[in-house]
């Protein structure tokens, strides 16, 4: 007698399996891209996150994060990356929002994933709205899959900080790319006065903003708005 498990007979009818956690790298940034990652697990192999010390990126240094994802990828079984460039950014908030452009990547990572249960770091300011979206434009709620979406999710979900740990790690990656052709601008983010400066000069100078640079970000029109009003001051 052939005795086939619920798991094993839930996965051959809809093609899910495993366990996937997502989440994104700079949202937040007047510099760089914003980077998703998704990875899938076997639902089995979740307390091996906990052991190598899987948690949320933004409370490990950049030498920790690289050991980790270097850890991850042996337990892992697939990742799905998406970058979204800062013209890409630019190009599409002018008809939609970034909470929508994160709801695609996000999509199109589960989709690939297939995972049986997924568990995501809610970028809408309601969660449940953003994971209902997530599994409706997916497909997965229709297979009966269990998604979880929360805000915070990487400092709940070891496999969601495994994602914010690759995610983190490949923006880092790209910042660093930019730094040799660019310059050192520091992380990106407007809270770097580094970063400010930089910006600063290129449109005190009447340089061309580079690609890299969000245009359309709110701290990237002050810095145009308050030097074309010193400039006509002057002039």
């Amino acid at each position: 007698m052939i005795v086939i498990s619920q798991h094993y007979f839930q996965r051959i009818m809809t093609g899910l399996h495993g366990t996937a956690g997502i989440d994104e790298a700079g949202r937040g940034p007047m510099i760089g891209p914003m980077v998703i990652c998704g990875v899938l697990i076997d639902s089995a192999k979740l307390p091996e996150l906990v052991e190598i010390g899987a948690k949320d990126s933004k409370t490990l240094s950049h030498s920790q994060r690289l050991k980790l994802k270097e850890k991850i990828m042996l337990v892992i079984s697939k990742m799905e990356i998406r970058y979204v460039s800062a013209a890409d950014i630019d190009r599409l908030r002018k008809r939609t929002t970034l909470n929508e452009i994160e709801v695609a990547e996000f999509v199109s990572i589960a989709r690939a994933l297939k995972p049986q249960e997924i568990y995501l770091d809610a970028a809408d300011v309601k969660a449940d709205r953003f994971g209902e979206k997530i599994g409706n434009l997916s497909g997965l709620a229709s297979k009966g899959a269990k998604i979880v979406s929360e805000h915070k999710a990487d400092s709940k979900y070891p496999i969601v900080s495994a994602a914010s740990i690759i995610a983190k790690v490949e923006r880092d990656r790209a910042i660093s790319e930019y730094h040799k052709k660019y310059g050192d601008f520091g992380s990106g983010y407007p809270s770097d006065p580094k970063t400010v400066d930089f910006v600063t000069n290129l449109v005190r100078n009447n340089q061309k903003l580079p690609p890299i640079i969000r245009k359309s970000w709110e701290s990237v029109r002050k810095i145009l708005d308050e030097e074309s009003a010193e400039q006509s001051t002057l002039d």
